[in-house]
């Protein structure tokens, strides 16, 4: 495990002793905590992009898509225990003109 120095506010390290402290740690345990949380949701929340740009992607190539409505439909069939046919994939129409997303 390595160590890492950090230069806190007197305020917030005390805000964090008594956070820490009602929550029965100590303020290292606490701060350690904190910082798992964040690279956590971080990381989330990087994976969730790549995964938006990488069907973005596939949609600008394929122009393929399946309405809300008929997800919807299907996804409430589903949770209701029922075994419902997959959505028709639709095609977006050639002319439409797609927005650049970055």
């Amino acid at each position: 495990m390595s160590t890492t120095t950090i230069r806190l506010p007197e305020e917030l390290k005390s805000r964090i002793d008594k956070l820490a402290a009602s929550a029965g740690k100590s303020s290292h345990a606490f701060m350690v905590d904190a910082l798992s949380q964040t690279a956590e949701s971080m990381e989330r929340e990087q994976a969730f992009e790549a995964e938006v740009n990488r069907r973005w992607a596939k949609f600008t190539r394929t122009r393929e898509f399946i309405s809300l409505e008929d997800m919807r439909d299907y996804a409430m069939a589903l949770a209701a225990g029922n075994r419902p046919a997959r959505p028709k994939v639709r095609k977006l129409d050639p002319g439409v003109r797609l927005p650049k997303i970055t």
